[in-house]
């Protein structure tokens, strides 16, 4: 083994891809335990609820495996081989990992923004009710309870139960048992994961943070450290964890990309791959539709340095201010971004309706590209259980009626 390495942007690219199960097309039809492995693989799916296509959880594991039954994901967590919790948002997690995320749930300090104090403060009593009522009638959802202070609802008017339950999902008194419709069912953290023991399992907080390092370098390929905090949202790295530190005690390895000015670091299980991309052999051979939460995006900063990207969801934004539409999927060929759309599924009329396609500005348009791009917006289809594939009549470029031909 070298003493370093130097790859070039192309071979990192490639590196990330490979680390991320993005390198090749889907190859043979995926099983259960595939799905499983992918969470584990990336070690968070991000979870969204918008749902003009798939989910994004069920959209980020297709685009690695291809066609699969979306139900898995569903079993895998009612299985209690995944749960839930605010990572880099909220994510579904492997369940070995819960006990990297005990001390957010027990320790004030380290819940983020996400968490209303001042809820829990204010309204004790009634948060205790409810996990009484937990425990003595079982597993509940929001929807159990009528609402009774006459507002309308939404994002940011949760009727109290709802804050309740989130309290006591925060704190890691509640645990997200399954999902029924893509609603959190909430029951006790004893019921769901009996096997926990806090004086038993729980690391200290040095060392989970050490892991959640090392997790995220492992599932980036090769990380920049101003990439490392963002992969599970670290508030900050302790100077004992510092990745140049890491490095020394055998853990992280330090290598160069050509035209960066910092290092980056590469996890030791991607030994192989590394000495792929070093020698220019490491190739990204694959044309996938990816969510806006896919992790090779999430963070819009690494998307840019990267892939040279640039990346916003406008989902959040007026239409008439919008550039490229409410969900714009990015479209990955061959190790670089080259497109997006915005799609949505007329899923009654069996009917995907491709609102805007755009290339990048740099993309060289052939055959090859538009037989690409067909090919995988009739597979994003067919799993949407769309017979048809229709561009909006102000989209109908050449371009695309080359695509069109294929």
């Amino acid at each position: 083994m070298p003493s370093s390495y130097q790859i070039s942007l192309d071979s990192a690219r490639a590196l990330h891809l490979s680390a991320q199960g993005l390198l090749k097309n889907p190859r043979r039809q995926p099983t259960k335990d595939d799905v499983l492995e992918c969470i584990r693989r990336m070690s968070a799916l991000q979870i969204d609820t918008i749902s003009v296509v798939a989910r994004s959880p069920y959209l980020v594991l297709w685009s690695r495996l291809g066609a699969y039954p979306a139900v898995w994901l569903d079993e895998l967590l009612a299985e209690k081989k995944l749960f839930e919790y605010w990572s880099h948002e909220a994510c579904f997690l492997p369940i070995e990992n819960y006990g990297l995320y005990r001390h957010q749930m027990i320790s004030p300090d380290g819940m983020g923004w996400k968490f209303n104090h001042r809820w829990q403060q204010e309204h004790q009593q009634e948060i205790i009710h409810l996990r009484d009522f937990i425990s003595q009638n079982g597993p509940v959802r929001s929807v159990d309870f009528e609402r009774q202070d006459g507002k309308a609802g939404g994002w940011w008017e949760w009727k109290p139960e709802k804050r309740s339950l989130e309290v006591l999902f925060t704190t890691g008194q509640l645990m997200v048992a399954q999902r029924r419709g893509f609603q959190r069912v909430y029951d006790l953290r004893e019921r769901v994961h009996p096997a926990w023991n806090d004086e038993i399992h729980l690391p200290t907080r040095h060392d989970a943070e050490k892991n959640k390092i090392l997790l995220s370098v492992k599932a980036l390929g090769v990380a920049k450290a101003s990439w490392i905090k963002d992969y599970f949202r670290l508030k900050s790295i302790s100077p004992d964890n510092h990745p140049d530190q890491l490095c020394r005690q055998g853990l992280l390895v330090k290598i160069k990309v050509d035209s960066w000015d910092q290092p980056a670091y590469v996890h030791p299980d991607h030994l192989e791959q590394l000495e792929l991309a070093a020698d220019k052999a490491l190739k990204a051979n694959s044309t996938r539709i990816l969510s806006p939460f896919d992790p090779v995006v999430w963070d819009r900063k690494r998307a840019a340095d990267l892939f040279r990207f640039e990346y916003r969801l406008e989902c959040y934004t007026p239409a008439a201010k919008r550039q490229y539409g409410y969900f714009c999927l990015p479209i990955l060929r061959n190790g670089k971004l080259v497109a997006r759309i915005d799609a949505k599924a007329h899923r009654k009329q069996q009917i995907m309706e491709i609102k805007s396609l755009f290339l990048e500005v740099d993309v060289r348009i052939s055959d090859a590209l538009a037989a690409d791009l067909m090919k995988v917006i009739r597979e994003f289809a067919v799993w949407h259980a769309c017979t048809d594939v229709r561009f909006s009549p102000a989209d109908i470029t050449p371009f695309v009626r080359r695509m069109l031909a294929f």
